[in-house]
């Protein structure tokens, strides 16, 4: 792979190409990607969805605040931002010709990042991981089965493995009327969005990092081949469903999105009562002992001055350990030999561990956390099947009254009937991951009658 290609600022629907010399720099084209997200309504609803605790946030715990998907996300893009600052500076010096011949600046990697980290989660249902489960257990094991000899075996497979980081693909480059390629992202920005560069077929062809889930559905498989093109990212396998190797940021993006769950996760833990304080204030102190200022912590009166000052230091420290990562594999990445994640090269690998792993116990597998996803399940199984068998009814002709009354609260650009089954049945699965958690609760009442 070539840096040349892989920062591409070409859009959707370019028919010319666009040179890094030649852009405004105070409306940068990777700027405007992390303009472009963070308007989208897409983005917006992330603020009512979970990443792992349940809202409306638990009163008994006497904090005010968890992390939602959307906050969740800004520290990621922060994270993401410096971690490319620091890669494309050192870059800029190995590969002088990107900033002299081209004009590229080690800002631009940041800002690549920082969007594509923005958007990470923005496909992803709510009611945390488990929604991606509920979707994917409705046509496995649930009246969705019914569908199966309608489709073909990868396009069956991208609803039963239902993955929101195909869907945030499918959300951030969806046509609609009067609106082509989605929010036209530049490709270098895309390519960075994804961790998983393949189909759902086949399952895990290699132990890879980049094949542990896939990346975009069938719906989007030709503009993908295009992405991969232009941005000269290899195959790895051939075939009908071929995989390639990731774009070089993405691993940035991993990284930033991997320090941030879990730091933030185990604050939420400490702020929901879960983790006791004390016990907390010695995992991460575990983590940052060889930079901790003894005199500075010591000042300070509150355990939570102090949780902030670990968690600050935390992150520091994992962010120049990931950035010095990077570049020490910069050529093997870039060849495709780099199969890992950064993280897991960490020299703090073991005082990570400890913390994902007391994550799990206390936090992860809590009572409130386990009824969020029993529930989760419940209302995205119940959505699914009414507007499956209303979209399916109406596409063969024998819609009920109800059944034309349930299509018409679709979006319209999801409300299309004449698609074939594999976009019906994709579209209504995408319309309600895209759901907040309130709103799927709120219109899983009115389907039950719950609001007369």
């Amino acid at each position: 792979m070539k840096w040349e290609k892989l920062l591409s600022l070409k859009r959707y629907g370019d028919t010319e190409t666009r040179h890094r010399k030649l852009q405004d720099e105070t409306r940068l084209g990777f700027e405007v990607d992390y303009d472009r997200i963070i308007f989208s309504s897409e983005f917006r609803s992330l603020q009512d969805k979970t990443q792992v605790m349940p809202l409306p946030i638990n009163l008994a715990s006497k904090r005010n605040f968890v992390h939602t998907r959307l906050t969740h996300s800004l520290e990621v893009s922060v994270v993401g931002r410096s971690l490319g600052r620091m890669v494309g500076k050192e870059l800029l010096e190995k590969y002088p010709q990107l900033h002299t011949e081209l004009g590229y600046k080690f800002n631009d990697f940041g800002a690549i990042v920082a969007a594509a980290a923005l958007a990470h989660d923005i496909g992803n249902p709510p009611f945390g991981h488990s929604g991606e489960k509920a979707i994917g257990n409705f046509f496995s094991n649930g009246k969705g089965l019914q569908y199966k000899e309608l489709l073909t075996a990868t396009e069956f497979q991208d609803l039963i493995d239902f993955e929101g980081n195909a869907n945030g693909f499918r959300l951030l480059n969806a046509s609609r009327q009067g609106i082509e390629g989605g929010l036209r992202l530049s490709y270098a920005t895309l390519g960075a969005f994804v961790k998983y560069p393949k189909a759902s077929l086949p399952k895990k062809p290699t132990q890879h990092i980049s094949d542990k889930k896939y990346g975009y559905f069938q719906s989007e498989k030709a503009f993908f081949k295009e992405l991969a093109a232009e941005l000269g990212l290899p195959q790895k396998t051939e075939g009908e469903q071929p995989s390639y190797h990731r774009h070089p940021l993405v691993y940035l993006v991993e990284a930033a999105d991997d320090i941030c769950y879990t730091i933030i996760d185990f604050e939420d833990g400490i702020n929901l009562g879960l983790i006791p304080e004390d016990f907390a204030l010695e995992y991460m102190i575990n983590l940052v002992k060889d930079r901790i200022n003894s005199s500075k912590f010591r000042a300070m009166d509150s355990i939570s001055d102090r949780l902030s000052y670990l968690r600050a230091l935390a992150i520091s420290t994992l962010i120049a350990d990931v950035a010095k990562l990077f570049l020490a594999n910069e050529e093997a990445i870039l060849k495709g030999e780099f199969d890992g994640a950064l993280l897991d090269k960490s020299q703090y690998k073991a005082q990570i561990k400890d913390i994902i792993n007391l994550c799990v116990s206390k936090i992860y597998q809590s009572q409130e956390v386990v009824e969020k996803e029993l529930a989760g399940y419940k209302i995205i199984s119940n959505l699914l099947d009414s507007y499956s068998a209303a979209m399916m009814n109406s596409k063969a002709g024998n819609a009920s009254n109800y059944d034309t009354l349930l299509v018409g609260t679709l979006p319209k650009h999801f409300a299309n009937t004449n698609a074939t089954s594999y976009e019906i049945l994709l579209g209504v699965s995408s319309f309600v991951a895209s759901l907040s958690d309130s709103a799927a609760v709120q219109l899983n009442n009115t389907l039950l009658g719950k609001h007369l």
